[in-house]
Formats: structure tokens, C-alpha cells, sequence
């Protein structure tokens, strides 16, 4: 994914940039219509020009952002997968191992929520 390469790359701890690379590659691969891009120095993934999932780093954590309608809907799956949550993301810490169904089960509720959606974020 070239597109992210230049973010990859100014991550200087090799093990995050690593599991960085390997959530972004899943989700490429496994969504295959989805629009890789960076917006808002961010890596994200878009469908017909609208938002679906987003992702940041920070010293403790990885960070998924599905948009507050998907953390609503999926709190106590974010909760029973022992993630630290806010209103609008979760924290996946660096030692603890992605929960791959719960980010498959999320962004396949974003694309479904927001097939007729016409903004990149929901109203």
C-alpha cells in the first residue's frame, strides 16, 4: 500500500510500525473496494468518497476510529475485547492482540450504514 508508505515510515519504534503495516494491509486486503488515504495526516479507508475507519498511533497505543455511530453500536464488543474506548475511538495497546473479527464486523457495519451516505462523514 504506497500510499501509506510515507506514514509507515516516520514510525520510528519498528514494532509499532510493523503492526501498524500489518492492521493496514488486512484491511486493504480484506476490503478489497475500500480507498486507501491519508487525510488529516492519518491512514484511512473511505468508500464512494465517504468515511469508513481510521487509524492513528500514539507512545501506548494504536487507535481505531470508526466514526461515534460505530462505537456506539459496538461498545460492549469493544469492552469484552478489554480495548480502551472514547466517544469516537478505540485503543488497541501495543502488546495486546488485535481483535480482527470486531474490526472486520465494524467496518462491514460502516459500509453497510453508509452505502446511500453522500458525505464523507454521517450528519
Amino acid at each position: 500500500m504506497e500510499v501509506f508508505a510515507d506514514f509507515l515510515a516516520g514510525i520510528d519504534n519498528l514494532s509499532h510500525r510493523e503492526r501498524m503495516e500489518e492492521v493496514l494491509t488486512w484491511v486493504g486486503d480484506t476490503f478489497l473496494a475500500l480507498v486507501p488515504k491519508i487525510g488529516w495526516n492519518q491512514p484511512m479507508f473511505t468508500d464512494h468518497d465517504t468515511y469508513i475507519i481510521g487509524f492513528s498511533i500514539a507512545k501506548q497505543h494504536l487507535a481505531v476510529a470508526p466514526e461515534r455511530a460505530g462505537m456506539i453500536r459496538f461498545k460492549t464488543d469493544i469492552d469484552n475485547a478489554g480495548y480502551d474506548q472514547t466517544n469516537l475511538l478505540l485503543r488497541i495497546r501495543w502488546e495486546k492482540p488485535v481483535d480482527y473479527s470486531l474490526l472486520k464486523k465494524m467496518i462491514e457495519f460502516n459500509i453497510a450504514d453508509k452505502a446511500d451516505c453522500a458525505t464523507f462523514w454521517r450528519k
